[in-house]
């Protein structure tokens, strides 16, 4: 029988640990605080933020939402991380993607402090990861770690695929997967046959961003299957798995929604009083 591997519950879960920790925190004079930018009118932007600010209050963290108008140049944006950088009440820093589009991600980015990237997207914090160094890993792929852990199978000799490549899931997701000595495969777009790949996988990680493209069929029977796709189809939300054919054969699989998107949410916080507690040791 499949296990449904329930990412909401594993989320309370550590929820709870960072309530425990932001006690600790204050209790010892620290007031963890999380600031998030947000430039620009996207609904879904907005709604995704307030849910952040909303996250940090029920654990007890402090949050600051800076929203600036669509019209706002690279250099103010830029102008405004460097005062958050040297904020000593700050401790993490979330910049909403996507920017506009007058704006060069890759420019910005590097104006974040790498101590207070709790997202993952500074260059050296990426080279750190694919270094074995201590960085904070970009939160999607930290969370579908938190997903296979909690099955309790070691990942240690496992055949591990990651279908997709992006600078965000899909490469770090294969380097913290290397790390924790799995043998890793990255398919991609330009893959010749997909399902041969797949049906090796005793981890299977999906983060391609097309719906159901991983079918039962393709599936080795037994493997735990992580489904970090994102999609809208019909007006539903469904991830990159074929969830009906592939729960029949996986002998772990995450659900869409439920499944790696409320973990990821909680990895921020957890990245946050990692943040607070180093920036504060350093002092």
């Amino acid at each position: 029988m499949t296990n449904l591997i329930d990412g909401k519950g594993i989320a309370a879960e550590l929820r709870a640990k960072c309530a425990e920790i932001v006690s600790n925190l204050i209790s010892n004079g620290i007031v963890p605080k999380l600031a998030v930018i947000i430039v620009g009118d996207d609904p879904a932007s907005h709604q995704y933020v307030n849910s952040r600010a909303a996250d940090c209050k029920a654990v007890g963290m402090d949050s600051t939402v800076y929203e600036l108008p669509s019209d706002t140049t690279q250099s103010e944006l830029i102008s405004l991380l460097e005062q958050i950088n040297v904020d000593p009440k700050i401790h993490g820093i979330l910049l909403q993607m996507p920017l506009p589009i007058h704006m060069n991600p890759d420019e910005v980015v590097v104006h974040i402090s790498r101590d207070k990237d709790v997202d993952g997207l500074h260059p050296i914090n990426i080279g750190m990861l694919g270094s074995d160094k201590p960085s904070f890993a970009p939160c999607t792929p930290s969370s579908i770690m938190q997903l296979i852990k909690s099955t309790g199978v070691p990942i240690r000799g496992k055949n591990a695929v990651v279908v997709g490549r992006s600078n965000v899931v899909g490469k770090p997701a294969a380097m913290l997967l290397l790390q924790e000595n799995a043998t890793v495969t990255i398919c991609h777009s330009k893959t010749v046959d997909l399902k041969e790949h797949t049906m090796q996988a005793d981890i299977l990680v999906a983060a391609v961003g097309v719906p159901g493209l991983i079918t039962g069929d393709m599936i080795k029977p037994g493997a735990i299957v992580i489904d970090a796709g994102i999609n809208r189809v019909d007006g539903k939300t469904v991830g990159d798995v074929d969830f009906e054919s592939a729960k029949e054969v996986a002998g772990a699989i995450t659900p869409v929604p439920g499944g790696v998107g409320p973990v990821t949410r909680t990895i921020l916080l957890m990245h946050t009083l990692d943040a607070a507690e180093r920036i504060n040791a350093g002092n």
